[in-house]
């Protein structure tokens, strides 16, 4: 009776902890997933943006073309760890191992680079606004953009020396030479320092002078339509590095703190950890978002992009009822493709003409 009642408890604890596991990897999978589609398909329309249009093409849009490229790259981890968290082991080998890590950090130290540059250029617009103007170009902003990229692969190259597949576990990660224990901790208070609460407190200086140079502005005079747009656009990369420290403040925090404070392994505490890191992939999902929603300019352009196809399909469809009231023996809707693309040329050409 015993052994059947405990045989029969270990079944129903297998079977729960099997839906649990079940479970648990579903949620992750849409989780990542989600982050995923809405973070490549986000920065893709704005690096488009950016790209395509004249208008877009100013100093603060360069870097943000450049913080979308580092999103981007980022985000494209997003499958392969994903594929590594549901199978529990990495299956791409040891070369796709030290691409994907030495991408990952090549990103996040782009990412906090080009915030920098940003705070660095408003900065300058607010505060020396006719001294800066000579070196505040959109062909300057291009070149430092290439400059942050060379320095962040420098700066990740530990990640490409030492990472690679575990034999031990299969998993992709770090394996530091001895004595491990100094090399994992020095490199985590290398990348914690120079890439994320160095280049903070340069933003956050950054900042005070700009509250105080607008605070005396704002006494002496009225705001001019040059300094209203001057405000906007450094609300606007406030905002985006305020939402950036809120994501990126909490994994940093945990890593300090597990140097002086070992925290203990538990179910807890490896989803607290998993959320974390989800954080970080929404920073990098919810910046297009913020650029619609605080730059005029780029709302306008997402619209345009966004509606071009719906405007065209619209007129082609307008063109063929036309057509058809003015000939009745104009084909129906159920027309082949090749009329379709004939119709739409028509439009296009008349929009041009």
């Amino acid at each position: 009776m015993d052994i059947s009642s405990s045989s029969f408890n270990m079944t129903n604890y297998n079977e729960t902890l099997m839906s649990e596991n079940t479970s648990r990897t579903n949620v992750t999978a849409v989780i990542y997933t989600t982050v995923f589609i809405v973070g490549f398909l986000g920065n893709v329309l704005v690096i488009y943006v950016v790209a395509r249009y004249t208008k877009m093409k100013t100093v603060t849009n360069m870097y943000i073309l450049n913080l979308a490229v580092a999103d981007e790259l980022y985000i494209l981890g997003i499958p392969l760890i994903g594929t590594n968290s549901a199978l529990s082991y990495w299956p791409f080998g040891n070369f796709l191992c030290k691409v994907s890590m030495t991408a990952d950090g090549m990103s996040q130290f782009a990412s906090t680079f080009c915030l920098t540059l940003m705070s660095i250029d408003r900065f300058l617009a607010v505060v020396y606004p006719i001294r800066s103007a000579r070196w505040r170009k959109p062909r300057v902003a291009k070149i430092l953009n290439g400059v942050v990229w060379f320095i962040s692969f420098l700066m990740a190259l530990p990640l490409t020396i030492f990472s690679g597949v575990q034999d031990k576990f299969n998993t992709c990660n770090i394996s530091w030479p001895e004595p491990s224990e100094s090399w994992s901790l020095a490199f985590i208070l290398y990348t914690s320092i120079m890439g994320f609460f160095g280049p903070l407190t340069v933003i956050t200086l950054c900042y005070l002078i700009i509250v105080i140079k607008v605070k005396s502005a704002g006494v002496r005079a009225g705001l001019t339509k040059r300094r209203k747009s001057e405000r906007k656009v450094t609300r606007m990369v406030v905002i985006i590095v305020l939402v950036f420290v809120l994501c990126w403040l909490p994994f940093f925090t945990i890593n300090i703190v597990n140097l002086f404070y070992v925290i203990p392994e538990s179910k807890v505490n490896a989803e607290l950890y998993f959320s974390l890191v989800i954080l970080t992939y929404v920073n990098s999902c919810a910046n297009p978002v913020l650029y619609g929603f605080l730059s005029d300019k780029f709302k306008q352009s997402f619209k345009e992009v966004l509606c071009f196809y719906k405007d065209v399909t619209t007129a082609t469809k307008d063109l063929v009822e036309s057509r058809q009231n003015e000939n009745p023996c104009f084909p129906p809707h159920g027309f082949s493709q090749i009329r379709k693309l004939f119709s739409l040329y028509i439009y296009i050409q008349g929009l041009h003409g």
